[in-house]
């Protein structure tokens, strides 16, 4: 196994990954920015360089100083967490040619599926059930007519992309150029690459992903689904597992999931994406690298998702079948994010002036804050994650209800009213969500008093 990694990234998936560390006797090296010299990561690994100024570019994204970072220190292997530089095919590459191990997928497996559209036509292949639409990049003329044969609405999609950017809603043909070149010109803002392909739009549907880890032996398990529905703006806010679909559609979701692993020769941790309408499940995407939400999946398998990648890294055989895996309970985890949701979600950067994490059984947070840490403004608004496990759903519910109450963070806005406003609605209890919950019933979870 790797000595000592380093960690390419901040914030709380940074000490996170420090954390597991740790329990496997792994060195750490934390990188920097100016604006982090500060942040907790910094402060827990045993080893942190500065690799630039405040911006990402100059800093986080900057690919020369992070691998001159690793060098220099000795490190052996670089987690990239998620974000940043985590599905860079470039950033990969970089690794294996300095000699140094990426906790991750191979540069090759994150180019296909990066790529929307190959990786479209790969899981087509594969007899993975697909959104019907167009499986390669489309013309203005050849996107129009597909339009016509597949009906309204539909979407344009980016193909390098993600986030919800280089995306456009057609509801009518009439709409189609207008949305068509918008949607090719925020691609190559945003992506460098303006090709698009289109899909039909499945509206509000759920959005259930497949935990997958593969080893280079050809092994490939799945650690059972979650439900991350609950979205505003393409952005996940509540995740959780197991989610409430029929055992027979979630039996087909982990086969299509293996078999999409398969189909790229997948190595290390990954998750794939679908949405899933009236009985039907499609998927949408494969994302190659560990997952905001993960720590659900954890709670609920008692397996540490970040200690497995690093041993598939290091060339270990997975060491469990796929019927060891037993699933225990429900877990339940919200974003919390220094935001203002009364305005608009504005980002609320600055001092926290008094931090107090919530303590009990079954009860989890995985924060980057402290007394007297100064958020900065330059980076996503996104500070921790608090994660439940209870007996059931309701069970979970209430102990996520308690932990939000006695959550303290002072100094600066954040959404934590707002998230105990999603699990007081009855629709919530009632596992009625999908992802248009929070656009349904934004006027009540924004009722609230702090």
């Amino acid at each position: 196994m790797v000595q000592k990694i380093l960690i390419a990234n901040r914030g709380e998936i940074a000490v996170r990954i420090i954390r597991s560390c740790k329990q496997l006797g792994i060195e750490t090296v934390a990188v920097y920015s100016t604006a982090d010299k500060d942040a907790l990561h910094v402060h827990l690994a045993d080893e942190a360089v500065c690799i630039g100024k405040a911006s990402p570019t100059d800093s986080y994204l900057n690919m020369e100083n992070i691998l001159s970072a690793a060098i220099n220190t000795g490190a052996e292997a670089i987690h990239p967490g998620f974000g940043f530089l985590s599905e860079q095919t470039k950033f990969a590459e970089l690794c294996e040619s300095c000699g140094i191990t990426f906790i991750g997928p191979n540069a090759k497996t994150i180019r296909k599926m990066g790529d929307k559209s190959m990786a479209k036509r790969l899981m087509k292949e594969a007899g993975v059930p697909l959104v019907p639409g167009s499986a390669e990049e489309v013309s203005l003329n050849e996107g129009k007519q597909l339009a016509k044969e597949i009906g309204c609405p539909l979407l344009i999609k980016a193909s390098a992309g993600g986030g919800g950017r280089g995306m456009r809603v057609v509801r009518s043909i009439d709409q189609f150029d207008k949305a068509y070149h918008a949607a090719k010109q925020e691609a190559k803002a945003a992506f460098g690459h303006d090709g698009v392909y289109i899909e039909k739009l499945i509206e509000n549907p759920k959005h259930i992903e497949v935990q997958i880890l593969a080893d280079k032996y050809k092994n490939v398990r799945h650690l059972g689904e979650r439900d991350c529905s609950i979205q505003r703006r393409n952005q996940k806010v509540v995740e959780e597992a197991p989610s409430s679909e029929p055992l027979t559609l979630k039996a087909q979701m982990y086969e299509a999931a293996i078999k999409a692993a398969k189909a790229v020769d997948y190595e290390n941790a990954g998750t794939v994406e679908f949405i899933v309408k009236d009985g039907t499940f499609y998927f949408i995407e494969m994302n190659t690298r560990i997952q905001v939400e993960h720590p659900v999946t954890e709670m609920i398998t008692g397996i540490d998702i970040v200690k497995e990648q690093i041993r598939i890294a290091s060339g270990e055989e997975i060491s469990f079948s796929q019927e060891d895996i037993s699933f225990s309970g429900h877990a339940i985890e919200v974003r919390l994010n220094a935001e203002n949701p009364k305005h608009d979600f504005r980002p609320s950067p600055g001092v926290v002036k008094l931090f107090h994490m919530p303590q009990g059984l079954g009860i989890r947070m995985d924060s980057m804050l402290y007394t007297d840490y100064e958020i900065p403004p330059y980076y996503d608004s996104m500070v921790g994650k608090l994660i439940v496990h209870g007996r059931d759903r309701l069970d979970a519910i209430r102990i996520l209800r308690g932990a939000l109450e006695e959550l303290v963070i002072e100094g600066v806005d954040t959404n934590q009213y707002f998230l105990m406003m999603i699990l007081m609605q009855d629709a919530f209890v009632k596992g009625d969500i999908d992802t248009g919950f929070i656009e349904k019933h934004i006027e009540r979870l924004l009722n609230y008093e702090t």
